[in-house]
This record gives structure tokens, C-alpha cells and sequence, in this order.
């Protein structure tokens, strides 16, 4: 009986430090991954969004805007103040519910 219980809590113990080490090797990979080197093409690809974060950040919106762009998006908001009724488009409209009335049925 002894020996029953004492391979039990030795498979319980296994199986619990498989576990741990299964989420601390998942950690430890993710960890080293990002101290290698990158692949050139992610490296590439961080590299563009990282300029275009830059470049956003100075121009203060669309990167490469100008007239023309400003002009269509402007174009697009009066089609669609014009279509749903004019209004705040930047804002989240408030709905407005009325409970029905009920004629009451006499029994």
C-alpha cells in the first residue's frame, strides 16, 4: 500500500515539473528569440514601420498627404454627413429607446 501511494505522488511530482519546465522553456525561447538576430526581410519590414512611426509622428497625420488626399477625405465626410443625416461623425451617436404602450386586457 505504501509503495502504491509513494508511486503515485512520484507521478504527480513528474508531471508537475513537466510542466514547468514545458512554461519555463516556452518563456526562455521567446526570450532568446528576440536577442538573435532577425531575419533580413523582418528586419526590413520593423525597419519601414519604424520609419513610417517617425514620419507620422512629424508630419502629424498621413505620411506623403496633400492636397488631393486632404481634398478626397473631406469629399468622403460631406458624402457621408449628406447620407446619414449630417451630424458629428468623430462621435458615437446616442440611441434613444421608447417602451411601447400596452393597452391593458381586461381578464
Amino acid at each position: 500500500m505504501a509503495l502504491h501511494r509513494l508511486f503515485q505522488l512520484s507521478s504527480m511530482l513528474r508531471s508537475s515539473v513537466n510542466l514547468t519546465l514545458r512554461r519555463n522553456i516556452g518563456l526562455s525561447a521567446v526570450v532568446f528569440n528576440r536577442a538573435k538576430d532577425l531575419d533580413p526581410i523582418q528586419k526590413l519590414f520593423l525597419d519601414k514601420i519604424r520609419s513610417y512611426k517617425t514620419k507620422s509622428r512629424a508630419s502629424g497625420g498621413v505620411v506623403d498627404g496633400d492636397a488631393s488626399y486632404d481634398k478626397n477625405v473631406s469629399d468622403e465626410i460631406f458624402k457621408l454627413q449628406r447620407l446619414y443625416g449630417g451630424g458629428d461623425l468623430d462621435k458615437f451617436p446616442e440611441l434613444k429607446f421608447t417602451d411601447p404602450m400596452y393597452d391593458e386586457v381586461a381578464k
